[in-house]
Order: C-alpha cells, then sequence, then structure tokens
C-alpha cells in the first residue's frame, strides 16, 4: 500500500493537501492518508467493477426469479457504501504495519528469496492460502451462534447481483478480508503483485455473484464458480470455497452446482414461465409471483 501511499503524496497529498510542516511520514497523516485512499479506492473497485459486471455479464433475466427481491440492487448498494468505511478502519491499521516496515513485502525481484520463480511461486501460495483461509472463515460464520450476529444479512440475496459482492455486515467483510492482508506478513510478496492480487482478489469476489454460470468443462469441479456460489446462497452451507472447491471436498461440504444440472435459477425462471406463473414479470420480495405464493422453487431458509 506504500506505493499508492507514495503516488498520492507526490501528485496530490503534499501539493495540494497537506500543510508543509506535516512530514510525509508522519504516523498520523499517513493513517488519515490510507483511511481516504482504502474508501475511494474500495468504492471505486466496487462500483466500477461492479457496474461493469452488472451492465455486460448478468443475465437480467435472474431479476424475474422469485427469490430476487423488490429494489434489491440498490439495496445491495446502499449495504455495501454502509459497510466499507467500517471494514477500512481495521484495514487501515494492517496497511499502515506495513506502511511502516512490519511486512515482508519487497521492492525488487532481486530481493525474493527465489528471484523470479519465487515471485510466481507467491502468487499460487496466495491464492491457495487465502482460499483455505477464507473456506475456514466463512465456514464459521454459519456457524449458529455466530450467523444471525454477521453472516445472514449476505445471505438476504439468494440470487445475487455483482452488487451484492460487497453486502456484507463490517464485521463479516473484515474476517472474510482478512487472508489477503494477513499474508504479507508471513511470506514474502512482491509489492506490485499485491496490489494486482488485491485488484484480482476484488474482481473474482465481483465475478462470483455474476450469474454468469459458464465453467469451463474440464475445470467444473476444481473452480469455485458463480454457479457453485450461488448454490451457497440458495442452499446455505455448500460450496463455501472462495477459488477452488479443494477444501469444500476435504470438509464434506461440496455440492455440484445445480445450475450445471438443469436445476439453477435460469431453469426455475423457465419452468415458472411454461406455467404461466410469469406473466407481468413481477415477483416480490417474499417469494411470490403476482401475489401468490410461489411453490417449487428450491431454496434452504436459514
Amino acid at each position: 500500500m506504500d506505493l499508492v501511499l507514495n503516488v498520492a503524496d507526490h501528485y496530490v497529498l503534499t501539493p495540494y493537501v497537506y500543510p508543509a510542516s506535516w512530514p510525509e511520514d508522519g504516523a498520523l497523516r499517513q493513517i488519515m492518508s490510507l483511511l481516504v485512499l482504502t474508501n475511494l479506492g474500495a468504492a471505486v473497485l466496487y462500483l466500477g467493477l461492479g457496474a461493469i459486471s452488472y451492465f455486460f455479464i448478468f443475465d437480467h433475466n435472474l431479476k424475474k426469479h422469485p427469490h430476487f427481491l423488490e429494489n434489491q440492487v440498490q439495496r445491495e448498494i446502499k449495504y455495501a457504501m454502509t459497510s466499507l468505511p467500517w471494514i477500512s478502519i481495521p484495514t487501515v491499521a494492517l496497511f499502515f504495519a506495513e506502511v511502516r516496515g512490519y511486512s515482508r513485502l519487497y521492492d525488487r525481484v532481486d530481493e525474493s528469496p527465489l528471484g523470479w520463480p519465487g515471485l510466481f511461486l507467491s502468487m499460487i501460495s496466495f491464492l491457495f492460502f487465502t482460499d483455505m483461509c477464507i473456506y475456514w472463515i466463512h465456514r464459521f460464520l454459519h456457524h449458529k451462534l455466530i450467523y444471525k450476529l454477521f453472516h445472514k444479512p449476505h445471505h438476504l440475496w439468494k440470487i445475487p447481483t455483482p452488487f451484492a459482492s460487497h453486502a456484507f455486515h463490517p464485521v463479516d467483510g473484515f474476517m472474510q478480508g482478512l487472508p489477503y492482508h494477513i499474508y504479507p506478513f508471513f511470506f514474502p510478496l512482491h509489492k506490485v503483485l499485491y496490489l494486482a492480487l488485491y485488484i484480482f482478489v476484488n474482481i473474482w469476489t465481483i465475478s462470483i455473484h455474476d450469474g454468469d454460470y459458464r465453467v469451463p468443462g474440464g475445470l467444473t469441479s476444481v473452480i469455485n464458480g458463480s454457479a457453485h456460489h450461488t448454490d451457497h446462497h440458495l442452499f446455505f452451507d455448500y460450496n463455501y470455497g472462495q477459488y477452488f472447491t479443494l477444501w469444500d471436498r476435504l470438509g464434506g461440504s461440496y455440492r455440484h452446482p445445480s445450475a450445471l444440472m438443469g436445476k439453477g435459477p435460469h431453469d426455475q425462471i423457465r419452468k415458472l414461465q411454461a406455467e404461466g406463473k410469469l406473466g407481468d414479470d413481477r415477483v416480490n420480495a417474499k417469494g411470490k409471483v403476482n401475489g401468490h405464493a410461489q411453490r417449487g422453487v428450491a431454496c434452504k431458509e436459514e
């Protein structure tokens, strides 16, 4: 994060914002700057990437599904934008520790213990380390003593849109983001690669909520895609993983995506349309179609 802070200091903060008496390496100034940059960056990534996915990838036909809530997109955005500033507070504490040199982030490839191969290996280990941690954190958040306090708000979105990707309770959002931030305190990682992975993580988080259930055939059983994660939203205690299905298989929580077996949300919509129950495309937030309770739409209630 010090790369971003240095650029912001050079082009904006030092010449236009802070008085000359505030040194760039002052702790208070760094914390204030990191709070602003973290919130601004999170909002830009979330709203920008979310909008691209929503308008160009998300299948808007899914909005006809009985479990798609009234004004859901607006509610997802409002919830996320309310939570992100709270999530940023403990996150900035970790960024501050990075900036002060307590992490194992490095600037040049020749500082890596293994050189260029180390750069590649750190990328792979980052994905597997964070996938493992998020699986267990996510599963912990589903514990009956924890779930209603922190994670249930994210499961309000049974048929998520890309804007549901960051619509978490602040505690939930920070806990699931924690593995990304603690990785460089345990393992060496190039600073540029760290930023690239941070952007990738946001793209991936949006992608598993984008309603595009296509996965290359040979990777269906390996990659945790949108079809897998949609089943997590619908059926609650399956497919906790972030990138891969490995830990779900080891933990006995893997479920083959219903969308890839002809039983997914699109199939349910087509069935309801064939039965004439989606004539005016109106579905309310309580699972009713045209004002009548809808039966036969698979979803586990928590």
